[in-house]
């Protein structure tokens, strides 16, 4: 089955990449995960513009998170904003989401922290098979894709390389599977120590860096 061009369901916004990042509760792991991809686009496509709040893209890219069992207007836990300060992200004005099927069918690339959260999503419908992936499941995908074969986004645009981006790893999924059975998930810091969350905030990091890379075409700046 294939999904509508550029959403699970017949979406309009075809100038914008949306991505959803899913975790338990949007309290701890994708909230970091959101705010870390926003602070990694921002460092690779340039500042976003003036007044820039949660919906508005940086290079057409949209990032946004939401929970399985999500604490609907809750803040991220005090852990999760200090790792993100320490990284130099901003952790200002974020409010938990509880997962709606509408964030499904607007997002154009779903990655959760675990294979439960993962199945969960699928579950869900809406064409979701295709674009869902553990965060660390896509980050093995997307290292063995040549960059060379996506889209060049300085003459096509970041939003046809994400999109191209996608439908590659989707391809790669039942040819490069996972050396372990923990090797895609992502463990919940949740009431843990700051040390914890920090080590998971570093595993979040790794993980993303070659992942923003892929979507833009732009190394991180180091």
């Amino acid at each position: 089955m294939t999904a509508p061009e550029g959403r699970g369901i017949g979406g309009t916004e075809h100038n914008t990449f949306r991505i959803l990042h899913v975790s338990t509760g949007n309290v701890c792991r994708s909230p970091i995960t959101e705010r870390l991809t926003r602070h990694a686009l921002s460092h690779r496509l340039g500042d976003p513009p003036p007044g820039y709040a949660g919906g508005t893209p940086i290079g057409g890219l949209i990032v946004e998170s939401a929970g399985t069992w999500g604490h609907e207007g809750a803040p991220m836990e005090a852990n999760a904003e200090t790792v993100l300060t320490d990284f130099g992200a901003d952790p200002s004005g974020f409010v938990g989401r509880e997962l709606l099927d509408e964030h499904v069918i607007r997002a154009d690339l779903v990655l959760t922290a675990t294979r439960d959260h993962r199945a969960q999503v699928i579950s869900m419908g809406h064409s979701a098979g295709l674009r869902t992936f553990t965060l660390k499941e896509f980050t093995r995908l997307v290292r063995a894709i040549d960059p060379a074969t996506l889209p060049d986004p300085l003459d096509d645009g970041v939003v046809e390389r994400a999109r191209a981006l996608v439908r590659a790893a989707a391809a790669l999924r039942g040819w490069l599977l996972a050396p372990s059975a923990d090797a895609d998930e992502v463990y919940d810091p949740y009431g843990a120590p700051i040390t914890f969350f920090r080590s998971i905030g570093d595993e979040i990091s790794q993980a993303l860096d070659p992942v923003v890379t892929a979507l833009t075409g732009v190394p991180a700046r180091r």
